[in-house]
């Protein structure tokens, strides 16, 4: 029977059977052991690219021509943080992949949780007859097989999502996340495939950072009680958190033409943008400068006024502080590696955090009333 909420304590049975319960903790703990992982993934990522191991691989979806693991002295560590990367990225796969089955159990019980299982095992012989028929073309055949498990997956959601009748918005949010961790593996193998493409690179960081928004929506919506929503902010105020959420994504998108500009390729003979990295470091400080204001401006009025999204405004903010020191510190330091993995990984959590704002802009009609 489908579960009429996942873990709203507003509208939860008064007496919950301890099976229910148990799901239920095995759902939120799924949830931000996800919310970690591609948190986590972000720091790896980083580390590959820092420390210039972005080749230490040659290979997709093998390390080496002949192995799934490093074998060749001459990769060093260079080729254990390159697979290290590429093991979290299952790890990311296994708990998404949790947190989805643990969803369509509750809202839909099995006939869902069967539904999604069969897409998947339809998805890998999709994708290993792709593969058979690229590989006679003397193609490379993985990324044209990937492509195939990730249009079956699509597929998968679009029809679990019209399946289910209950918190169809976890089941998005879910669906979503296992798409772009699957999808995220195509990107990353293209990524070696192309030299390490500094486009592509950064193209990479900005999916695995709406990932973690992802997961971040996902927890806040698991925690929300179930129902039709109401602003719990005046208009203004939405108009303005929307205007720094715009400011937030022109300083990442700068923030990732500087880093890709720098000296942090991934690889010694890699080829960066060609732009003025200096140029771009203070082109990359203005609208981070803005969205400091903004930020600012948005805290003190829900303080003053007690709406809703305050506290957690007070969290972006102490997110924001930090980033802009971090910044300011790399810069002058001459971008060390650790400084710019941990302005990488700030970055991510403050759009987390954004995120978890605007999903506060509105509130439940029981809290109104």
């Amino acid at each position: 029977m489908p579960h009429p909420s996942i873990a709203s304590p507003t509208n939860a049975p008064a007496a919950p059977s301890t099976h229910a319960a148990l799901w239920g903790r095995a759902l939120r703990i799924s949830a931000w052991l996800s919310f970690l992982a591609q948190t986590i993934i972000i720091g790896t990522g980083g580390a590959v690219r820092l420390t210039g191991s972005g080749l230490g691989c040659s290979e997709w979806p093998l390390c080496t021509p002949e192995s799934l693991v490093p074998i060749y002295a001459d990769q060093g560590i260079h080729g254990l943080i390159e697979f290290g990367n590429r093991v979290m990225t299952g790890v990311v796969g296994i708990i998404a992949l949790a947190v989805l089955l643990l969803v369509l159990a509750r809202v839909g019980g099995r006939g869902l949780v069967f539904s999604a299982l069969r897409f998947a095992a339809s998805g890998i012989v999709a994708a290993g007859i792709v593969f058979g028929l690229v590989s006679l073309f003397s193609l490379p055949a993985t990324p044209f097989a990937m492509g195939a498990l990730l249009v079956t997956v699509i597929a998968a959601m679009v029809r679990s999502v019209r399946l289910s009748s209950e918190r169809r918005d976890l089941v998005v949010l879910a669906w979503i996340v296992l798409v772009g961790v699957v999808a995220q593996a195509l990107v990353g193998g293209i990524t070696v495939l192309t030299g390490l493409n500094p486009f592509i690179v950064g193209f990479h960081y900005v999916s695995s950072l709406l990932l973690v928004c992802v997961t971040a929506a996902f927890l806040v919506r698991l925690y929300a009680a179930v129902g039709p929503r109401v602003s719990a902010v005046p208009t203004w105020f939405a108009i303005l958190s929307h205007v720094t959420g715009l400011a937030l994504a022109v300083t990442i998108l700068f923030g990732v033409l500087t880093t890709g500009s720098g000296p942090h390729s991934g690889d010694a003979d890699v080829f960066r943008h060609g732009f003025d990295a200096t140029i771009l470091a203070h082109v990359h400080s203005w609208p981070g400068y803005i969205l400091a204001a903004l930020v600012a401006a948005l805290t003190i009025s829900a303080w003053a006024l007690r709406l809703e999204p305050r506290k957690w405004l007070l969290v972006l903010v102490l997110a924001i502080v930090v980033q802009v020191g971090v910044g300011i510190w790399q810069a002058r330091e001459g971008l060390p590696p650790l400084l710019v993995g941990i302005h990488m990984v700030l970055a991510s959590l403050s759009a987390a955090t954004y995120t978890v704002v605007v999903l506060h802009l509105k509130k439940p009609v029981a809290a109104q009333d």
